[in-house]
């Protein structure tokens, strides 16, 4: 198991390039199943959840090809509507593949997934979702067994319980095939869903309600491969601009697009944060992150898009540590991602922790150098970027968290002034 050996207390400054959406190469990946023939995804990023998703299609019969942050799959092989459980029972992403077996096979076998231990993520949402498809679902053990009782046919409405993005993403896919006209309400509209549904309709899918909260779905007899580039990743990107901030350098972070951090940015100015966003072209932009004389508190309540995205409010918190007064952050949608306070607490952060829900982060407290863990994605960069900022040497355990999230984080920001080993 490799480890992260970083020298705290350096300063970063020149030019680093965000990675490719991991959350849309994912689904994009999965989407590929809808359509026979060879599908080219771009710009997605070298990370383990991407290099387990294709092992899935693989697994399916799939041929893949990845080389070069693209993607190269040919779906006509695929022969099989059972994804590798193995796989599948580590891998939260997984479930996503339900909705495109079922929409080529009619059923689908998956195991309970599994993935980041941020607290209690049962997947109801989809099951109730599907049964509103017409799907039915029988539960064996940890197995899921999906299989359309008809076929789809005439409208139907899907309400879902949740604003959730999964969920979403699995109605769509699953309903692009058939007969039907599917109204789904309460659906998610973060900005990688609708690149998603931009992917389908070139596939030839018919939906409408792109970044709404309704969308209408009205399926079609096929679907032919196409090509699609994947966008930068918004949560790679204020990370990195975290990280610029606390390292008290100059840093430009190129290959971002604003109208998707719009709350987070707002977060920064009412921190007293010295930032600048130049633009290039009308929808991409170069962030510049300059020293700021002094960081102040704020509150953050992560919420679903345009909220404030809950997979930053760890790497926030970091940043909460070295401003002045006290930071409260309310974590509306996991119960358990407050796991890496303790590893920052033993570093020397004052954290007070209200309820599962809420705590406090006073400052600004030196950070210390320590042996810590890797808990989950997110809860990896932020202890990541505490060693960053610390006085003296950090060891780092559980760095495949990391690593299922960004793509070779430590040869990236070493290329910048950090001091990261791999060991």
């Amino acid at each position: 198991m490799s480890k992260f050996k970083i020298i705290g207390g350096r300063s970063l400054s020149g030019e680093i390039e965000v990675m490719g959406a991991k959350n849309l190469a994912l689904k994009l990946i999965a989407a590929s199943i809808l359509a026979n023939g060879r599908t080219i995804i771009n710009n997605v990023p070298d990370i383990l959840d991407i290099r387990k998703m294709i092992d899935l299609l693989t697994g399916l019969g799939a041929e893949v090809v990845f080389s070069d942050h693209q993607v190269s799959i040919d779906s006509s092989t695929i022969n099989s509507f059972t994804p590798d459980r193995e796989i599948v029972k580590h891998f939260r992403g997984s479930i996503v593949l339900a909705g495109p077996l079922l929409a080529r096979f009619g059923e689908a076998v998956i195991a309970q997934p599994g993935g980041c231990l941020i607290g209690a993520r049962p997947i109801d949402t989809h099951l109730k979702a599907f049964e509103q498809l017409g799907v039915n679902c029988q539960i064996t053990g940890d197995n899921y067994h999906f299989k359309l009782k008809k076929g789809l046919s005439g409208d139907r409405k899907v309400i879902l319980d949740e604003l959730s993005v999964t969920a979403t993403e699995n109605i769509l896919m699953a309903s692009c095939l058939g007969k039907s006209t599917i109204d789904l309400r309460v659906a998610a509209c973060e900005p990688e869903i609708g690149e998603l549904i931009d992917f389908l309709n070139l596939m030839g899918a018919k939906i409408s309600g792109r970044d709404q909260h309704f969308i209408k779905i009205t399926g079609v007899d096929s679907l032919k491969p196409t090509k699609f580039s994947v966008i930068p990743d918004r949560i790679e990107a204020a990370t990195l601009a975290i990280i610029g901030i606390l390292s008290k350098g100059n840093l430009t972070i190129k290959n971002i697009i604003p109208g998707h951090l719009d709350i987070f940015f707002e977060k920064l100015k009412s921190a007293n944060v010295n930032f600048e966003l130049q633009k290039q072209g009308s929808r991409y932009a170069d962030l510049k992150i300059k020293r700021s004389t002094q960081i102040k508190a704020t509150n953050i309540n992560t919420r679903t898009y345009p909220g404030f995205p809950t997979d930053l409010q760890s790497p926030f918190a970091v940043l909460l540590t070295q401003a002045e007064g006290v930071g409260r952050i309310f974590e509306t949608l996991y119960e358990g991602r407050f796991n890496y306070l303790k590893e920052l607490a033993s570093m020397g952060a004052s954290v007070s922790i209200q309820s599962p829900h809420i705590f406090l982060i006073s400052g600004p407290t030196p950070l210390f150098g320590k042996e810590i863990k890797s808990l989950d994605i997110r809860g990896g960069a932020a202890v990541m970027i505490a060693a960053m900022i610390a006085q003296g040497t950090s060891i780092i355990e559980g760095i495949e968290m990391i690593d299922r999230g960004y793509e070779k984080i430590d040869q990236r920001l070493n290329s910048i002034g950090a001091k990261i080993e791999r060991i």
